[in-house]
């Protein structure tokens, strides 16, 4: 008896699984039929998940994303040629995408709804890679023992009247790295050298391994002036809001490079060269530049839009306006090996 009621209890599910089938197959193999994306991306998992799982939401194009460091997965592009799974690749600082485009791990992007969401200078010359956010790095000070009267440019932190006053991050990261590069392009290497050779000379400490130190360092009286990028400031000052410390904005005034703005960088995203999906690829990039997509990237990590239609969060329109370089951001990967070489002569470590 016992045989039957275990043969019949076999058959009823049975039934049930082809009945839950014949209600829900057709939503169960959707996701097979469509492309799934995987983004190879240097960007924080906290920072670009919400983003996925909007577009997924929005699309039904599922996204599979892989994070690491930007070398690591350069390697990892170069190593698996056409055999690749990946689709995009993600990272931070111009270096590293111009790096990536010259390994020829990408290819070019045909896209007008780009070409209108993200300024030119912003975009690699042969379209292989657009930004996606924009990171500005400024001065940041004690505004216990300076007035924002006595600053006016990256150039005038090499002044001897700031011996000993100075803080900074290490040369190993990119971003300072990027930051050299730029004023190469703008003012050439033997007074960029000069510059960057003041720096050191002015060093209060030996350099910080991450910007949030070298502002930890201003409030404790240890230095009065520094270099940072805005992102870092943001988070610090929306968890301790009443330190100290206040941006300036350097090279707003002047004609040629005393005046050319303060340097940017970027986020961005390019296409894989063997993408086996390059047309979703393309639309979650997209995507990515409308101003939607754009306010929930400000907004996570306190970085400002590429696309100029996007208003500025409070916590932005707070830190006030400022006129940006405008050289084209893929010079900060062009020049990064004559900028490393530089600030390695200059003693800068």
């Amino acid at each position: 008896m016992l045989s039957v009621y275990r043969y019949i209890g076999r058959r009823v599910t049975l039934v049930a699984l082809l009945f839950g089938c014949l209600l829900g197959c057709e939503q169960a193999t959707a996701p097979a039929d469509t492309p799934e994306l995987v983004v190879y991306t240097a960007r924080k998992e906290h920072l670009i998940k919400p983003l996925f799982d909007q577009f997924t939401t929005e699309t039904g194009i599922p996204i599979q994303y892989i994070t690491d460091k930007a070398g690591p997965l350069l390697a990892r592009l170069q190593a698996e040629g056409e055999n690749t799974p990946a689709d995009i690749l993600m990272t931070v600082d111009a270096g590293n995408l111009w790096q990536a485009a010259q390994r020829q791990v990408l290819q070019p992007i045909d896209s007008a709804v780009l070409g209108e969401n993200v300024p030119v200078q912003l975009t690699d010359p042969d379209k292989q890679w657009f930004a996606l956010t924009i990171r500005a790095r400024t001065v940041v000070y004690s505004t216990e023992r300076i007035e924002a009267g006595q600053l006016s440019s990256y150039e005038d932190l090499a002044d001897p009247r700031w011996r000993g006053r100075l803080c900074l991050r290490t040369s190993k990261k990119v971003y300072n790295q990027s930051l050299v590069a730029t004023m190469i392009a703008a003012l050439g290497e033997p007074e960029t050298e000069a510059v960057v050779t003041g720096w050191v000379a002015n060093l209060a400490l030996q350099p910080f391994a991450n910007d949030t130190m070298v502002m930890e360092a201003i409030v404790a009286g240890q230095c009065d002036v520094g270099i940072v990028n805005t992102y870092y400031y943001g988070r610090l000052l929306k968890q301790k809001p009443a330190l100290p410390l206040a941006l300036f904005w350097p090279n707003q005034q002047g004609q040629g490079p005393a005046g050319r703005g303060v340097h940017i960088n970027v986020s961005g995203a390019g296409i894989t060269r063997y993408s086996k999906h390059p047309a979703e690829a393309r639309q979650l990039l997209e995507w990515l530049s409308q101003p939607e997509a754009q306010t929930r990237l400000m907004d996570l990590n306190l970085e400002y839009p590429v696309n100029p239609a996007v208003t500025l969060s409070p916590p932005l329109q707070a830190l006030g306006p400022f006129k940006a370089d405008t050289v084209n951001i893929s010079e900060a990967g062009r020049l990064q090996a004559a900028a490393v070489k530089l600030m390695d002569r200059a003693g800068y470590r």
